[in-house]
């Protein structure tokens, strides 16, 4: 079996457009969250992490053929690309997207029609993105709720470890618009402030904009120090919106996680949390953390920086968890003070300098689904 390296990165985000400008944000505890009060979103005022109306993610030359959403995972993917050595028009390289919301917000400014229908889908943006970086291969699109971003990584660890590609661009992004924020809205799971995950006073998230870039490579000569050496899904089947009440699926795809990377639970240095600030999913995860033992590792989640990015998400936050261990930091849970969750687990409330080796990464979404990755610095 292949082993899989991080070749390259990207992370687009209202607090920077490289993942080393995000990271030195993050090392500073600043957070793209504020306030906006804008009515083309919610009537009411709301805390999301967006970008602003100047910033040009591609020239004016390209306005009218790709939305904000391919413009994102445009601008992303060709960061990432930039000095990686990979060749994305080379048959042993393969393009994955992950998005759970695509250009669903064009059913709020255009006239419904067949064409807009085409539009809308994620097809059609995969095949536009496809063919501006001049792709061989047919484009694989992963759209699975929240742990979209992770499913995407290991559905890329797979194909490389299969044998028939050698690199795997990964791709995820989402734009938040009212219809969106209305869905989050309807589950009364949007926070009127800052988001607080695992606090005791958290009451909901935010939602933020986002885009992430992650490439993977089994050629040693693309690899940047970090290997993906493991991961896994699972499904809880529990109800359409709300977690698991017990947390043992995703105990479940943790232990096979880190199976698969051939470690053992006590090599395991950090955890970087989904930590969404709800209720019912924090609470899901910290059971999940303590049935497979692993509630004194220190944990961290990057909403009270991003907010919730959807599709980005698993992207965005594991692109940091790699800075981290190759920075031997982790970072604090932001809006974090005192432990709202009935397990103990080991919240990490400020940014501190510790010897690390491997990171596991997890998730959870609608639907009941769960993934785990684990990386490792080599």
């Amino acid at each position: 079996m292949k082993n899989v390296f991080v070749s390259s990165d990207n992370i687009l985000s209202p607090i920077g457009l490289t993942s080393a400008e995000n990271f030195a944000q993050l090392k500073k505890l600043v957070s793209g969250i504020e306030k906006h009060e804008d009515e083309t979103i919610s009537e009411q005022p709301f805390y999301a992490s967006l970008f602003g109306k100047e910033i040009p993610f591609l020239s004016d030359d390209f306005h009218n053929k790709y939305t904000k959403f391919e413009k994102l995972l445009i601008a992303s993917i060709t960061n990432a690309l930039k000095g990686s050595g990979i060749d994305a028009g080379d048959m042993q390289t393969a393009l994955i997207l992950s998005s759970t919301k695509g250009n669903i917000s064009l059913v709020e400014t255009e006239e419904f029609s067949q064409s807009l229908s085409k539009r809308i889908a994620l097809s059609t943006s995969a095949k536009l993105v496809a063919d501006y970086f001049q792709f061989t291969n047919q484009p694989i699109i992963v759209s699975h709720a929240c742990i979209s971003g992770l499913l995407a990584i290991i559905t890329g660890m797979r194909m490389i470890r299969s044998g028939k590609y050698e690199n795997v661009v990964i791709a995820g992004a989402d734009v938040i618009s009212k219809f969106v924020l209305s869905g989050f809205q309807s589950f009364q799971a949007i926070s009127g402030e800052h988001c607080k995950p695992f606090d005791q006073s958290r009451n909901g998230i935010n939602l933020g904009e986002g885009a992430g870039t992650i490439i993977l490579t089994s050629n040693k000569k693309f690899a940047k120090g970090i290997k993906l050496s493991g991961g896994s899904i699972s499904n809880d089947s529990n109800h359409i919106s709300g977690p698991s009440r017990t947390g043992e699926e995703l105990g479940h795809s943790i232990k096979i996680a880190i199976k698969d990377a051939f470690l053992s639970n006590a090599e395991i240095d950090f955890i970087s949390a989904h930590g969404t600030a709800t209720v019912y999913n924090d609470e899901m995860e910290a059971k999940a953390i303590t049935l497979v033992n692993l509630q004194d590792v220190p944990i961290n989640s990057l909403k009270g920086y991003y907010g919730h990015t959807l599709g980005a998400a698993g992207l965005i936050e594991s692109i940091i968890s790699t800075y981290s261990l190759n920075e031997n930091i982790i970072l604090p849970t932001k809006g974090f003070q005192r432990i709202g969750v009935t397990q103990p687990i080991n919240i990490c409330n400020s940014l501190y300098k510790t010897p690390l080796r491997n990171c596991l990464k997890i998730a959870s979404g609608f639907g009941g689904c769960n993934a785990a990755v684990v990386f490792s610095k080599q």
